[in-house]
């Protein structure tokens, strides 16, 4: 099968079109720019594109299916021809779909803790020796790609994303899939350039629980109340089955899980991820793995990667980096360092990078997301706010937003990087939370702070 890819080196379609690579088709794509990881990971299996730009004569009656990326515009010319042509032309998660559709989908969906719910199923898969084709939005360890298929295996794990499909398809990615078993961890307004009312962002987990197949199941978090509402209102002929964080202690900077069989000492650690990890136990359960042996996997699970990462750690101090920039995720993942490490001082640096957070409407869903921090600083662009044409925000503004007086706001890369490097680490916890870099900060510079 001849596949081309428009926009190969985004990160879910070039590990896309490795997976099909390794499956046997023939794979070709382009793109005008492609940077790392893709560009090594596409030059490794032979797929990088030789020359930059975007080449109409590349499409061809030849091709069984072209896949079109959001990188891509409407007047594509590589697009405008597959049209020409009348090809047939697939978004990312459609062509997912076609792959799996004779398999048991499993989707997880949820504002927040998707990627490390099917992260933690991947993993305890895998522990087991379970195969499984699954997508996955991180590098996990013990995992040389983003996403798997194969013709035989009988589960697909999805990891579902609420953001739209490809650019002449602006449907979300997860109302595609049409599970057959199906999670949802939260919901919280995010993606305002696409969805600017609350309403309307809510509406597609109410479509989402709806394409669940008829007799499949929905495994929900009962303790997010738009979750619980938007799952029992749905008229879908699916069993619904509740979860809710299980108990847990933290004893000298160790989480403890209680299970049947007494306290076990697990890596992740915060409510969110013990909430996160309550469902990934059912969903395990759902796929044949069983309660014991699920708590077996999990011991060993260290978390996704950009998600609540230590980067270094000391006799009294410690440093974490967080892919957080939604305000629930933010507060969660605040309060989870806090929670773990009680008697230290907390420094909790958040960059606002996305299309959201700097919006002047939006800031107020941060009030509160930083109050468990002994310190808290804001860190963001104007440069950035120009670039994606939003109206100015002030730091008058955001100091109003989250609603803490004593916040320490950073316009300037070396402002903040000054900050920072003047700071005694000694018994302090530092969690740096951003989708950026906080204007070029490196990361293995930090480390050597810790020392």
């Amino acid at each position: 099968m001849n596949v081309h890819f428009i926009a190969i080196g985004g990160s879910a379609m070039h590990n896309l079109a490795i997976a099909l690579h390794n499956k046997g088709y023939k794979v070709t794509g382009s793109d005008d720019t492609i940077f790392e990881p893709s560009k090594s990971r596409l030059e490794a299996k032979g797929l990088l594109p030789e020359t930059f730009g975007w080449f109409p004569e590349k499409i061809t009656q030849n091709l069984d299916a072209v896949v079109l990326g959001m990188h891509a515009k409407t007047d594509n010319p590589e697009l405008l021809k597959a049209q020409e042509l009348d090809l047939k032309i697939y978004s990312y998660p459609e062509f997912l779909y076609e792959q799996s559709k004779h398999k048991t989908r499993v989707v997880i969906g949820g504002s927040h803790g998707k990627t490390t719910i099917t992260s933690m199923i991947l993993h305890v898969m895998h522990y087991h020796n379970r195969d499984v084709d699954y997508m996955v939005g991180a590098q996990l360890d013990g995992f040389d790609v983003m996403v798997k298929l194969t013709k035989d295996n009988d589960f697909m794990v999805l990891e579902g994303d609420e953001y739209l499909s490809s650019p002449i398809d602006r449907r979300p990615k997860f109302h595609l899939y049409k599970p057959n078993i199906a999670l949802l961890s939260g919901i919280a307004w995010d993606h305002i350039n696409v969805f600017p009312t609350y309403e309307g962002y809510v509406e597609q987990f109410s479509i989402f629980i709806d394409s669940i197949v008829k007799g499949g199941s929905i495994t929900y978090n009962e303790e997010d109340l738009e979750v619980k509402r938007v799952v029992e209102a749905s008229e879908n002929t699916i069993r619904k089955l509740p979860y809710h964080t299980p108990e847990y202690e933290v004893v000298n900077g160790e989480t403890l899980l209680e299970t049947p069989e007494g306290l076990l000492p697990i890596e992740v650690f915060g409510k969110h991820n013990l909430n996160n990890l309550a469902g990934a136990k059912w969903i395990c359960q759902h796929m044949g793995i069983d309660e014991d042996d699920f708590y077996e996997a999990i011991v060993t699970f260290k978390g996704a990667n950009k998600r609540l990462e230590k980067i270094v750690e000391s006799k009294n101090s410690v440093a974490y980096k967080d892919f957080a920039h939604s305000p629930s995720k933010v507060e969660a993942t605040t309060n989870a360092v806090k929670e773990q490490y009680k008697d230290r001082t907390l420094i909790a640096c958040l960059e606002l990078h996305t299309y959201s957070s700097l919006n002047a409407k939006f800031l107020k869903e941060y009030k509160g997301a930083l109050d468990a921090a002994d310190v808290a600083v804001v860190f963001y662009s104007p440069h950035a706010v120009e670039i994606k044409k939003l109206e100015e925000v002030t730091k008058e503004q955001i100091a109003s937003a989250f609603d803490r007086d004593d916040l320490i706001i950073y316009t300037n890369p070396d402002d903040f990087k000054e900050f920072l490097f003047s700071q005694d680490f000694n018994n302090k916890a530092l969690l740096l939370m951003s989708s950026g870099n906080y204007g070029g900060l490196d990361f293995e510079e930090v480390k050597e702070l810790m020392f």
